[in-house]
């Protein structure tokens, strides 16, 4: 493992003689300290708009340290959308590393967003149930800087330490309005046994309920990959909480009294999620 974070730092060191490289951030599982067998190494590369490093150059670096696949290169700046925008899968000793671009000012812009209660979702690539934007929150906070020499990550740090009251109840009221919404929603198309239909409401009606959660718990969501099971550990969910999700949406079922069961399931579980959520939803008095 620490043989791991040292290819890490080198890497991170090498990522920061390139010109426009403001930080290097290590991410994900290694981060977070739940790494499992074939973790990637996620490198957050930070840049600002106004002096973005030159594509060339990162491309001659991946060429030296070997792409995983060597027909998707390094892309550009935008490549796999606004969000999650572009980077490079390499393969560096028999690692798997992951280049992730980040832009200091929309990192730092949603972050004050977020802090005053208006986190948004948008569509990305590879989050089926979208790109969050506390997620940029959430990398920053587990994140651990290799190579920040102006402090500009360790500045957001301190920014995202404790988890904002405005952003738990905005995430607990609009997640649980829209788990709500999918499941109305699709009651008229379970009786008609549209099983295309009825899934992808219970999986959005399953994913909202794991944002919730993960607010209630003040605990920041990454990525939806292993999201239900870790909602298990928080401290407060419902019991047996990833077990009846995975139990839905691996057989939510073809006929429709089988669909409409499904949706009765997840209401339930919705019903006891709404209950633990009560108090959130309050307004405190705030200066």
């Amino acid at each position: 493992m620490q043989a791991t974070v040292e290819l890490a730092r080198r890497i991170a060191e090498l990522l920061g003689e390139i010109e426009g490289v403001v930080a290097v951030a290590l991410g994900g599982s290694w981060a977070r300290g739940e790494v499992h067998p074939g973790s990637d190494v996620d490198l957050g590369i930070y840049y600002r708009d106004e002096h973005r490093p030159l594509i060339e150059d990162l491309h001659r670096l991946a060429r030296e340290l070997g792409y995983r696949y060597p027909t998707e290169p390094v892309t550009d700046f935008g490549g796999w959308g606004p969000w999650i925008n572009g980077g490079a899968w390499l393969q560096v000793d028999g690692t798997p590393v992951d280049w992730l671009y980040r832009e200091l000012g929309q990192v730092s812009r949603v972050t004050d967003e977020c802090r005053a209660g208006r986190p948004s979702i948008h569509y990305q690539p590879g989050h089926p149930h979208g790109f969050h934007t506390h997620i940029y929150m959430g990398e920053i906070h587990y994140g651990r800087p290799l190579h920040d020499p102006e402090r500009a990550l360790a500045s957001l740090k301190n920014v995202t330490e404790n988890y904002p009251p405005r952003l738990k109840r905005a995430l607990v009221r609009n997640q649980l309005w829209e788990a709500r919404f999918a499941l109305e929603t699709c009651r008229k198309s379970a009786t008609k046994g549209d099983v295309f239909y009825v899934t992808g409401c219970l999986f959005r009606c399953s994913a909202c309920m794991v944002q919730a959660l993960f607010a209630l718990n003040e605990r920041y969501l990454i990525n939806e990959k292993g999201s239900v099971e870790a909602a298990n550990s928080l401290t407060l969910h419902p019991t047996d909480f990833s077990e009846s999700v995975n139990s839905v949406l691996a057989r939510p079922g073809e006929r429709p009294e089988e669909l409409e069961g499904s949706v009765r399931r997840l209401e339930d579980l919705l019903e006891a999620i709404e209950e633990l959520c009560t108090e959130p939803l309050r307004e405190p008095n705030e200066s």
